[in-house]
């Protein structure tokens, strides 16, 4: 399916998107993050949004990693994947990334996506994982949520929010490519635009390999 043949139903679906704030598409992810299903909206919301200020204020990385274009990113609800080994990759779908800007030129979104920016988002996002997983931006991130797990006298032991890692990623992708909006917007319209093909606005594009 091509964006250009986007339904009434479809076109309404991402019309509600695109009303929504940026922090509620983290709140979304998060929500449907395994241990998440239960807790509370407010408390998501505020997860979500540290995630995003977090993520905005990180400074930018270059990529290190191998950049490798792939096809059939559709059939996998997928838009870039990375993969630690045999060295580190990040894998672009060129199908995705195709739907992606004839979407945006469609829905008229150039202005907050402009040219080129969808695949150095991708990049940046990948990009700024490994600050996510190690070293004391990890450490900083979780003292950040403040998902306290145990005190212990003067000692606090912070947990791990599952999904705030992606928040923080999209945020910076936004940030370090001067995008209007979270690409989080722009992968659930996605998702509406490439069912039924694959799956829910509500996940993240990006996958994860070790």
């Amino acid at each position: 399916m091509t964006a250009a043949l986007l339904d009434r139903a479809a076109r309404a679906a991402i019309a509600e998107l695109e009303a929504a704030d940026d922090v509620e598409f983290g709140v979304r992810l998060l929500r449907n993050t395994p241990t998440h299903e239960q807790r509370d909206p407010a408390l998501l919301r505020r997860w979500a949004a540290t995630a995003d200020a977090f993520g905005a204020g990180l400074e930018p990385v270059a990529a290190t990693a191998r950049i490798v274009e792939s096809d059939g990113g559709l059939a996998k609800g997928l838009l870039a994947r990375y993969a630690s080994r045999p060295v580190p990759t990040v894998e672009l779908f060129t199908d995705t990334l195709a739907l992606a800007d004839e979407l945006i030129d469609l829905l008229g979104w150039r202005h907050w996506y402009p040219a080129g920016s969808v695949r150095a988002a991708a990049i940046a996002h990948e990009a700024v994982h490994e600050q996510l997983h190690h070293g004391p931006r990890k450490k900083e991130l979780k003292r950040a949520l403040g998902h306290v797990v145990l005190r212990a006298g003067r000692h606090t032991l912070y947990g791990h929010v599952a999904g705030a890692d992606e928040i923080a990623a999209h945020a910076h992708a936004r940030t370090v490519c001067g995008l209007g909006r979270s690409p989080l917007l722009l992968t659930a319209a996605l998702a509406t635009a490439a069912e039924p093909q694959h799956g829910s606005p509500d996940g993240s594009p990006h996958g994860r390999e070790k």
